[in-house]
């Protein structure tokens, strides 16, 4: 689901006019629709990765665009859901000429690659681990949601589609854990990178965090506090420790480490207490890929990524650190799918008040096509420069 696709027609009238549909029924059952006009070229070609249509669901020049448009065609949809694993996704396009159907396609899209393994964990740890097809012993990689708990398994099942052995972690609002992001022990995710580098299918020295929002924050977190942790890939994240979510909380620190709060900001990342509350980056142990979009609307991840890349120079960090910012991708940025992106108002899964993610369609999906294939090279580059140092 993150690999683009070529959509192109031929054997059309130089300068004909024909309109081309997509069309998918969604992980809740929903069908979704998009549409296009399009003029063929002086050869009686179509190309949607170098044509802009006419009109239609989308303006400009956009391989995808007819995927990451599409609207949903019934009423009380708010969001596009996922389709339930491992069904592929199934996208009919058709292609119109003088009102009567002239041809058709399909696209299948694949959340999980071919002969990866899904084992759910059970005891101190929870969550599931990916591994990806073949022997191994692979590179590791531990995935960390964000402020809607449970279980990350869709980034989980991407990385193992492509080589990771991803252990898809919980740390709050699943099983047994606790309900809400407050008092989370730092030495739980400690756990799981001894668990880690103890299996037999995961290099020991080539282990990586990635986080998303809050699981942004967490992997720059743990990134400076286990030198095991060779490289950090942090989503929409955040450069001080933010106070606990998301409403109800008994006590106000998300984190504790030996038993203790850590210190944390409630609101302004530059307020009087951001001091105390900064994520001390520069004791990471490798690489840092961070990735921000400019119309974050849940908070300035792209400011504080900014903050994060002006401290480390600062500090002289040595290691490769990249910024990936997107000028109109919101809070959901980058993610390795090429999905429709519209949305109507959401609300948060725990506080149920009105969240705005900010970003436009448009911006979150160039921002993810764009990420998808540089978030897996600076892990390959990143990964194999921890072996070889080690």
């Amino acid at each position: 689901m993150d690999e683009p696709a070529e959509i192109r027609a031929a054997g059309l009238r130089t300068g004909e006019h024909v309109h081309i549909t997509a069309a998918l029924i969604d992980g809740a059952a929903q069908p979704w629709h998009s549409e296009v006009e399009v003029v063929a070229d002086p050869q009686g070609n179509i190309d949607l990765s170098t044509q802009a249509p006419v009109k239609g669901s989308y303006k400009e020049v956009s391989g995808m665009g007819l995927i990451w448009a599409m609207m949903p065609a019934g009423k009380g949809v708010t969001v596009y859901r996922p389709p339930r694993e491992p069904e592929p996704q199934k996208i009919d396009f058709q292609l119109v000429r003088d009102g009567k159907l002239a041809a058709t396609a399909q696209l299948e899209q694949d959340s999980v690659g071919a002969g990866v393994r899904q084992v759910n964990l059970t005891g101190q740890l929870h969550g599931a681990v990916f591994s990806p097809a073949g022997e191994g012993p692979h590179p590791g990689v531990l995935v960390l949601g964000g402020s809607e708990g449970g279980v990350p398994r869709l980034r989980a099942a991407w990385l193992a589609s492509h080589g990771y052995a991803a252990l898809a972690l919980a740390y709050f609002r699943y099983e047994n854990l606790p309900p809400r992001l407050e008092t989370i022990p730092l030495e739980y995710f400690g756990a799981a990178l001894a668990w880690m580098r103890q299996q037999p299918g995961i290099l020991p020295d080539q282990i990586a965090v990635m986080g998303v929002s809050r699981g942004g924050e967490l992997a720059l977190q743990l990134g400076s506090m286990y030198p095991q942790i060779k490289a950090v890939v942090a989503y929409a994240p955040a450069n001080v420790r933010y106070r606990a979510c998301c409403g109800g909380n008994r006590f106000p620190f998300a984190w504790t480490w030996h038993g203790e709060g850590l210190a944390f900001v409630s609101r302004d990342p530059n307020g009087s207490d951001a001091l105390r509350a900064a994520i001390p980056v520069e004791k990471t142990n490798g690489p840092i890929l961070l990735l921000a979009g400019e119309q974050d609307h849940i908070w300035d991840s792209a400011g504080m990524a900014k903050a994060i890349v002006e401290r480390l120079k600062h500090a002289h960090f040595a290691p490769q650190v990249d910024l990936l910012a997107y000028p109109h991708a919101g809070h959901i940025v980058g993610r390795p799918e090429i999905v429709p992106e519209w949305h109507g108002q959401l609300v948060h899964p725990i506080s149920g008040k009105p969240t705005d993610y900010g970003g436009t369609p448009e911006g979150n999906a160039l921002s993810s096509i764009d990420a998808s294939p540089k978030v897996l090279d600076f892990l390959r580059h990143s990964l194999q420069g921890a072996a070889s140092s080690n």
